[in-house]
């Protein structure tokens, strides 16, 4: 079969292709994902930070983007010919939207932020085809909860063969029996003129069915009940849909009660097909899950929360259930733009955006990846760029990982030229997840206790409104360069260049009588956990008088020329003291936590290929040091 589009998939094609995509994952060496989404983040929603935790970024995401639709999923399967010693890769575009199949299934809400959905005009984005062609999806609960009102339903149904009036067969709540309705005088005479229409029907007609004019909910009702008194074991009602969404009943012949049990259990079947069908996409993220395969993204923190939160349950409020869950669904994520930032390829990769990094990594040291689309799943991607289409995106996130695995497989004794997803050299960067515009906590670990580095040299300071940066720059200029992070008009966080100047600052600016005051960090946090009963970056609300967190202000130094987030470690085995505590803003895409990594020799365990020396290899090249500068 030939896709619509080659590789791309709407409902009208959904179901037949539901089988050439799950054929695809379950023979893929590994799959890429990618997302497209309404917005990124809520107005008046906190800000994030350089100086956030995982954790008050993982509560500031689901306070500020989860309320955005994922309406475009790029999936790409990688699978790898052995013989031919090259990837090929197959590529799908999804339109997902999640329109409610009846009357009684989710009608979600949703937020849309003028500059996103700008964005993806401006990159060709067909919103028409996602509002017409958009596959539907439902997460598990309300699957569940679909199909246990389905059953209920036409449980009551088949009561009020026996009882008429007592439920609403057309698809009511469930109501407590209360005996036969009146009929109020106002719909007497359009009551009895169906009845005799259906009347004649069964006398004078040879069909088999007769659809009755399109009417009100409680009009269908009346009809129910009176129709199934006077004829009892004649007829079989039921309501379905015209063109225009309008609601009408059908009326067709039986056989006594047997055949009307018959015609319910067919109706049930079909209402259980119908939902089935419903589940859409969330059929496509299942095969995902349970196939177990590495699932690799760009930036891909934000992905994975609405691929959670959409397609499977609520996302947690607590943190730690959070990690969890997304182990439980993804055993094993990878984040190329984390391995982008970290060693040893760092100092190789100046920008890490997506079509950068794909520039960068197709040229020396590393070697292009030799990839192949087959005829039928997007060839065009292998001339034509087409960023921001999520099967694209997620394609070249494919094309980056494969580059920078097989870097990593020069250093395998003997080495390798293509590196398998299972290589031990790529388990320390397993389930770890870049965090965008953090100073000293490169990733989040979905596996274990986060990094949690001293901030000795950071200081809360409060001032008058009348300060601005200037005013700080003084204050401090006696201990060197500082970063700045504004929090509203009249406080900030103030970072140290010069790390052992902090016994300094409190011993030389906390005094009595300034118009400021200064606090540690340590100490602020404290206070904030105390008043707030949870852990947050501060308790200040953005102000448009001041740059905000993504408007950090430096002192220009020597080393201006360096990347401006400075992670000068691999997310490895780490040598700092992690506590129990427990984004997708990439420049391109817009928006995109057991114990610490193990021993080299559990580590070994972990993989299917690959030797001890080339853990150790692995394990001594990406060490984590104490100090972050």
């Amino acid at each position: 079969m030939r896709l619509a589009r080659e590789m791309e998939v709407t409902r009208k094609n959904f179901e037949e292709s539901l089988e050439i995509v799950t054929k695809a994952i379950e023979e893929a060496s590994f799959i890429t994902i990618d997302g497209e989404f309404t917005g990124l983040n809520v107005s008046g929603s906190s800000h994030t930070g350089p100086l956030d935790t995982p954790e008050e970024r993982y509560h500031k995401l689901l306070e500020g983007s989860t309320d955005f639709l994922l309406i475009q999923v790029g999936i790409c399967a990688f699978i790898y010919d052995g013989s031919a010693k090259r990837y090929t890769a197959k590529p799908f575009n999804f339109y997902v939207f999640p329109r409610p199949y009846t009357r009684h299934a989710p009608d979600r809400r949703f937020l849309c932020q003028c500059s996103s959905l700008d964005f993806l005009v401006s990159q060709g984005f067909d919103f028409n085809k996602l509002f017409r062609e958009g596959i539907s999806y439902l997460s598990p609960p309300e699957e569940k909860r679909m199909r246990e009102e389905i059953e209920q339903r036409h449980q009551q149904h088949q009561m009020s063969f026996y009882s008429p009036g007592l439920t609403s067969p057309d698809g009511g709540e469930q109501t407590v029996p209360k005996g036969p309705i009146a009929i109020p005088e106002e719909h007497s005479e359009f009551i009895n003129n169906i009845c005799c229409k259906v009347e004649d029907f069964l006398t004078n007609s040879e069909d088999e069915t007769l659809e009755l004019m399109p009417c009100t909910a409680f009009q269908r009702k009346l009809l129910y009940q009176t129709l199934g008194t006077k004829f009892p074991q004649e007829i079989h009602l039921q309501s379905k849909s015209g063109e225009k969404n309008q609601r009408f009943l059908v009326v067709t012949r039986v056989k006594g009660e047997g055949d009307i049990k018959k015609k319910e259990d067919q109706k049930q079947q079909e209402d259980f097909a119908e939902l089935d069908r419903a589940v859409g996409f969330t059929k496509v993220m299942k095969v995902i899950s349970q196939s177990g395969k590495l699932v690799v993204g760009h930036n891909m923190l934000l992905d994975l929360i609405h691929l959670l939160g959409h397609f499977f349950y609520p996302l947690p409020e607590s943190y730690e259930e959070f990690k969890l869950m997304a182990r439980c669904i993804f055993p094993r994520l990878l984040d190329t733009k984390l391995m982008a930032n970290t060693q040893p390829f760092k100092e190789k990769i100046l920008m890490s955006g997506l079509s950068d990094l794909k520039k960068t990594v197709e040229q020396e040291p590393f070697c292009k990846s030799d990839v192949v689309i087959p005829e039928g799943f997007g060839h065009h991607y292998m001339e034509t760029e087409q960023l921001h289409e999520a099967a694209y995106d997620a394609f070249i996130t494919g094309l980056c990982f494969i580059s920078m695995a097989n870097y990593l497989g020069k250093f395998q004794d003997p080495p390798a030229g293509i590196l398998p997803p299972a290589s031990p050299l790529l388990e320390p960067f397993v389930n770890k997840l870049f965090m965008m515009r953090l100073i000293d906590i490169p990733y989040m670990d979905l596996t274990g206790p986060d990094l949690k580095p001293t901030r000795d040299h950071v200081f809360h300071v409060t001032f008058p409104a009348t300060w601005r940066t200037s005013d700080l720059f003084q204050l401090f200029s006696p201990f060197g360069n500082i970063h700045i992070t504004w929090l509203d008009d009249v406080s900030s966080f103030v970072s140290l260049a010069k790390k052992e100047a902090a016994d300094s600052v409190l011993k030389t600016l906390c005094k009595k009588g300034t118009p400021y005051r200064i606090t540690t960090y340590d100490e602020f946090k404290r206070r904030g956990k105390e008043k707030n009963g949870r852990l947050t970056s501060s308790g200040h609300s953005v102000s448009k008088k001041r740059p905000s967190s993504s408007e950090d202000v430096d002192i220009p130094s020597k080393k201006q020329k360096q990347k401006s987030l400075n992670v000068n470690a691999a997310p490895f085995q780490s040598k700092l003291t992690p506590t129990n505590t427990p984004e997708k803003a990439d420049p391109e895409s817009a928006a995109r936590e057991e114990e610490s990594m193990s021993t080299a020799e559990e580590e070994q365990g972990k993989g299917d290929t690959g030797t001890s020396s080339e853990v150790d290899k692995a394990e001594k090249m990406f060490e984590v040091p104490e100090t972050w500068e």
